[in-house]
């Protein structure tokens, strides 16, 4: 009874959600990829995946594709045979998906609606379907479950802010939980979270977080001297790369940037909006403070290099690593405003300091890790990441200390990517 009114509701609101997809597709000049979000698929991707035994695995989003790399890397090493097909909702985590290029087939996951799912379940035939972090999707799951295709939860979290929505519906969810086959979660208090949710106990594990599994070494002198090349930026030039930054974050960067830079002349701002398609008006936010600013796709027009006292303002997606790893120092955004953070784990990974300020909802586990084991460092306001960053700017054997703290972090924190695989290989047996 309630699937069938869910249908129909998706049903009813599908003009609403198309519509929606239209204008914001037009408005930054992107494609609707209507096609592919009603379960098409080109037929170049579709002729890669037939034949093919193939691994389903959707992530929303940027932060969700970043967390699912190690997955990927293991399923391609565990399942050699195996074809990957990696689906995203979004422009932004498309775009990083597909510079990744670390699955076969990237595409947008299909709208809810029977026709859609049936369609690319027709095309893909998947041996098995993995949802990163908490995706709950009541018809994609019916059918596939009617196919027999398994289904596992992976990364799985639900946040204190959203928890009380989930038990609130734990009507609504708990059908839809008990089709999967395996739902793994970050903590126990993510278990506990989703057993409220209506959950199956037996099923629901706690496997850790994948995001301690990325890549990491220091960043050694050659190859801070290749990206820095890469970007036109001087080798021995102090830089301070601001990643993911939101809506009223900028504005608050540049401040204490500014006032670090006229205190320590000679730093350049690497400036990372979350939304490359807001540079138009943080471009002008920029000028409007009187300060010069190239865009990175225009980099090539420069005539010389970056020098302190600009901005490099990063209108291009997939090169956030590569601009942390070429850094001094590194401020991760959705932090100075109720955006709920960003993921610390990526600065850390390549040995540079992090700074946060306090809106970190999205992070809890992570940001206690990080302050416990001294790999960065959290500011209440602007004034304060001011005050930091100069600090570091006078102390750079800081920076060095914090930068291992954030690797020794990881080495002591991974593992979560074999657990994940063993569930799954049990999984495939049952």
């Amino acid at each position: 009874m309630l699937l069938a009114v869910y249908r129909l509701l998706t049903w009813v609101a599908l003009p609403i959600v198309a519509i929606y997809h239209w204008y914001r597709s037009m408005s930054r000049g992107r494609k609707t990829g209507f096609k592919e979000r009603f379960g098409g698929i080109a037929p170049q991707s579709a002729a890669v995946l037939t034949g093919q035994p193939a691994f389903w695995l959707h992530a929303v989003s940027v932060g969700e594709v970043v967390a699912a790399r190690p997955l990927l890397r293991g399923l391609r090493k565990e399942y050699a045979g195996y074809r990957l097909l990696l689906t995203v909702t979004t422009e932004t985590g498309r775009g990083v998906a597909e510079k990744d290029g670390l699955a076969d087939v990237v595409t947008y996951f299909p709208f809810d609606i029977d026709f859609a799912v049936r369609r690319l379940l027709d095309t893909v035939k998947p041996r098995a379907v993995i949802f990163m972090e908490t995706e709950i999707w009541p018809v994609f799951t019916c059918e596939a479950k009617r196919r027999n295709i398994p289904l596992m939860l992976a990364n799985g979290r639900i946040s204190g802010r959203s928890f009380p929505r989930y038990r609130r519906f734990a009507w609504f969810f708990r059908p839809v939980l008990h089709r999967f086959d395996a739902l793994g979660m970050q903590t126990e208090a993510d278990r506990e979270r989703i057993l409220a949710a209506g959950a199956p106990p037996q099923r629901s594990l706690v496997l850790g977080n994948l995001k301690y599994d990325i890549p990491s070494s220091p960043v050694t002198s050659d190859e801070r001297r290749d990206a820095r090349a890469r970007f036109r930026i001087p080798f021995d030039l102090p830089v301070l790369t601001a990643g993911s930054t939101h809506l009223g974050e900028e504005e608050q960067v540049l401040a204490a940037w500014q006032g670090a830079h006229n205190q320590h002349a000679g730093l350049l701002l690497v400036l990372v909006p979350r939304h490359p398609e807001r540079a138009d008006e943080v471009e002008r936010l920029i000028r409007d403070q009187g300060v010069e600013v190239v865009r990175r796709s225009q980099l090539e027009r420069l005539d010389g290099w970056c020098h302190a006292g600009m901005v490099l303002l990063v209108d291009t997606v997939g090169e956030l690593m590569p601009l942390y790893a070429l850094a001094d120092l590194a401020f991760v955004g959705g932090s100075l405003v109720p955006a709920g953070g960003h993921n610390l784990l990526e600065p850390a990974s390549r040995g540079i300091p992090a700074l946060f300020g306090p809106c970190m909802d999205n992070f809890r586990e992570i940001t206690g890790l990080v302050l416990a084991y001294g790999a960065g460092v959290q500011v209440a306001d602007w004034q304060q990441l001011q005050q930091e960053v100069a600090a570091f700017l006078t102390t750079p054997e800081l920076a060095q200390v914090i930068g291992a703290n954030g690797l020794k972090l990881l080495r002591d924190r991974g593992g979560a990517t074999k657990r994940y695989l063993a569930v799954l290989d049990e999984v495939l047996k049952r």
